[in-house]
């Protein structure tokens, strides 16, 4: 029998259809949507049913004004639409294509796991399965606390932070920006200070100064992203970002690193796996 992390990445095509099919009544009924909206609608149609497949060339904007009777620039916002999504991806001069990129699942639940990273495993590897991850852009410094930083992490006037900022890039495709901070005078002379971490990484580190982790807390948002964080993260204009805002506490209940991360939404599924 099937546990259910291995029947969980079935549940999200099987949603996105009922909400697709759901949708789909609903404009039977009303056919007031915009034409530009019809035409992303009959794409992601041919899309989902595998008439188009990752890579594919979509129809461009001369064949959907010929084949809807449209004008240049509902045929453009209709694949605008398809962009913003992620769905599909512009190739400067050679048209738009069914993006390639398969979502990564974060477990939410299970990539905290104690025996993940005490045991020397990267919270990742509960992700990305086989696929190739890699870290760039890493920074590590040593600066003022910002005032909400310092509130949550009860440290002193003139306490200072270690700062972690870090790019992590899926199958050559930029989907996080972190920016880890932790009390310097906890983390000073560990290797949470230098760009590598080490086996387990920063909780491991943690655990070994005898303040590990036992209770995590994730606030989640969304927004557009800043122009910096688009071109950081490399996605379309139009293509929101999903903040998560994690605190680690020790058994003391000290929180011991704060961790903002910047996701690119279209590049991401949240999953939180529990019993009731």
């Amino acid at each position: 029998m099937a546990t259910r992390s291995e029947r969980a990445p079935d549940l999200w095509p099987k949603v996105s259809r009922e909400g697709e099919e759901a949708h789909g009544m609903a404009n039977a009924a009303d056919d007031r949507r915009p034409k530009y909206q019809r035409i992303a609608d009959t794409l992601r149609e041919a899309i989902r049913s595998g008439e188009y497949g990752p890579g594919d060339r979509l129809p461009g904007e001369n064949d959907l004004m010929a084949t809807h009777g449209v004008a240049r620039m509902t045929a453009c916002q209709a694949l605008s639409v398809l962009r913003d999504e992620g769905v599909a991806e512009a190739r400067k001069g050679a048209g738009v294509f069914v993006r390639e990129f398969r979502p990564l699942r974060r477990r939410g639940i299970q990539r905290l796991a104690r025996q993940q990273w005490g045991n020397g495993r990267s919270i990742w590897s509960a992700d990305i399965e086989d696929r190739s991850l890699d870290v760039d852009q890493v920074t590590v410094s040593e600066e003022a606390a910002p005032d909400g930083v310092a509130a949550v992490l009860d440290l002193a006037d003139g306490e200072t932070v270690c700062v972690r900022r870090r790019r992590f890039v899926l199958d050559g495709k930029p989907v996080l920006l972190a920016t880890s901070y932790l009390p310097a005078a906890l983390v000073a002379g560990s290797a949470i200070t230098q760009e590598d971490t080490g086996k387990g990484g920063t909780y491991a580190r943690l655990a070994e100064l005898g303040h590990g982790p036992v209770h995590f807390r994730e606030e989640i948002r969304s927004r557009m992203p800043s122009k910096a964080e688009a071109s950081q993260l490399s996605v379309a204009a139009g293509t929101p970002v999903i903040l998560i805002c994690r605190t680690a506490f020790t058994d003391e209940g000290r929180a011991v690193e704060i961790n903002e991360m910047t996701l690119d939404a279209a590049s991401y599924v949240l999953e939180y796996d529990f019993d009731a």
